[in-house]
């Protein structure tokens, strides 16, 4: 039985994005537990598919002891602050310190966090881990499907293991490898054999979903490969929003034989790099998009319409306006489009009363281009108070704390409803609308600020699903980015311009 420091520390940075995560994002978790420290921790994260919660439970199951150290997951935004970053990953390693000695070191990590003082925010938080525990002691970690994987990563962690799905609905698995690694090293009093390789091109998140090809065919390669070579493998196609030098895709893996790890390593990169063309996804115009939603939604089956370029997941604020317009511009019938994220106009609506009738002027208040407020009058049909527990397979078990809630109805359109918050979270789960009493499967059209995510609940009931391209800052193709920091012959998107500095 060993003795292991659990700790985990999350956040996907957008640095194009127009908000920074300073300590209250990670107070209020954006859906995530906020802020734990020490034991505090286990309880936090404890029945939600996190991946702590999936080491924890894995490595509890194999008779080790276990000691927290620090807990912390925001809302992908632009970059983590550097008072956040320092209070967190002080309080992380105050605890380590204080627990000391341990045998080894579990973290649930992202691997696409920038901060206002390092590009590589993973890279720092294992530099430090390492200072405490030395070179012997053995650390895993677990990272995101969207990992930028650095060398400094590789360098100071002995085990990493990236999610295979998007959405990710395996999040607590991918912990419970990550646990089930450190438990081999522990055994075996060695360290495990190593490879990596990068990719030459980047691509937008919403191709790079598990739910359709190319990616469903490569993880399925992924885990042929891993059966016959007897190798833990990860893809991570990046986070093409994170402008420093080593964002973009990888594969890696760990096993026994070195030899055998680099052989399966490379067939993957060779399968990912084959499969560059079939990253090309087709991007809808707000209006094309709402036309044909129209023509083929219907009640039972709804079109849904996934607001990609606002979506909070990937550091967009929720708060854009082109598909709402386009939905009140074209009078959509059964239309529902959420979460679109404003605390004042959810304020408003609490405070006006469920029935009324009154003019807003919702969102458009980050600045992006292109956008602007949308004016206009709205009834308040329902108010809620944002407190509901998920239960699609992404984000089960997950409490979500969304502040005021409010669902509106447009006087101009009455067939399209707002759904409204006031703490922002990409819509992907069917209850953040049930919790203001809108069914998703009685609507024709369902707007969703998500890009992939909202696949896992949403897709069993839609009948077509539309990437949108309305404003927002999370840029479906990432060759729109204005680039300052990409190594040099990166292609900006598959098949398309190299980035030249």
């Amino acid at each position: 039985m060993a003795r292991i420091a659990v700790g985990g520390f999350q956040h996907e940075t957008n640095t194009f994005a127009p908000s920074r995560a300073d300590y209250a994002a990670f107070e209020a978790g954006g859906g995530w537990p906020g802020v734990q420290y020490g034991h505090a921790v286990f309880e936090a994260v404890e029945g939600a598919n996190i991946p702590a919660a999936g080491a924890i439970q894995a490595l509890r199951g194999l008779g080790h002891r276990l000691v927290g150290t620090a807990w912390a997951a925001a809302s992908p935004s632009a970059h983590v602050t550097r008072d956040a970053f320092e209070r967190i990953l002080g309080g992380m390693i105050e605890n380590l310190e204080a627990a000391l000695p341990v045998d080894g070191v579990y973290l649930d990590l992202h691997g696409a966090m920038v901060t206002d003082a390092h590009d590589d925010g993973e890279g720092e938080i294992l530099r430090r881990v390492r200072e405490v525990v030395g070179a012997r002691v053995p650390v895993a970690a677990s990272l995101d499907l969207h990992c930028n994987l650095t060398r400094a990563m590789l360098e100071r962690a002995d085990a990493l293991v990236a999610y295979r799905t998007y959405p990710h609905v395996d999040m607590a698995d991918t912990g419970a490898r990550a646990a089930r690694l450190l438990d081999r090293m522990l055994k075996s009093g060695s360290r495990l054999g190593m490879a990596s390789r990068t990719l030459d091109f980047l691509t937008g998140l919403p191709s790079q979903s598990s739910f359709i090809e190319p990616c469903r065919g490569l993880y399925r390669e992924l885990g042929e490969l891993e059966n016959v070579n007897d190798v833990v493998l990860s893809f991570t196609p990046g986070f093409p929003m994170a402008d420093f030098e080593e964002c973009g895709m990888a594969v890696f893996g760990y096993g026994g034989d070195e030899r055998a790890v680099g052989a399966a390593v490379e067939r993957l990169r060779e399968a990912v790099a084959g499969a560059e063309r079939d990253f090309a996804l087709e991007l809808h115009a707000p209006d094309d998009a709402v036309r044909r939603a129209r023509s083929i939604g219907e009640p039972g089956a709804p079109v849904v319409l996934a607001d990609t370029q606002d979506n909070p997941g990937a550091g967009g604020n929720g708060d854009t306006t082109g598909l709402l317009a386009a939905l009140v511009r074209q009078n959509a019938p059964d239309a529902a489009l959420g979460l679109l994220i404003d605390a004042a106009a959810a304020k408003r609506a609490h405070e006006a009363g469920q029935g009324a009738t009154l003019a807003f002027s919702l969102g458009g208040k980050s600045g992006i281009a292109g956008d602007a407020p949308f004016a206009g009058e709205f009834t308040v049909e329902r108010l809620a108070d944002g407190n509901f527990t998920c239960t699609g397979p992404m984000f089960k078990g997950f409490r979500m704390t969304l502040g005021p809630m409010a669902l509106l109805r447009s006087r101009a359109a009455p067939g399209v409803r707002v759904a409204l918050a006031s703490k922002k979270v990409q819509a992907a789960d069917q209850e953040m609308l049930r919790h203001l009493g809108l069914e998703p499967r009685r609507e024709r059209i369902l707007g969703l600020k998500s890009s992939v995510h909202f696949r896992a609940d949403f897709e069993p009931i839609a009948r077509e699903i539309l990437v949108v391209k309305a404003p927002g800052p999370a840029l479906a193709d990432p060759s729109e980015f204005n680039w300052t920091k990409l190594r040099k012959g990166l292609r900006l998107r598959p098949l398309g311009p190299a980035y030249g500095g």
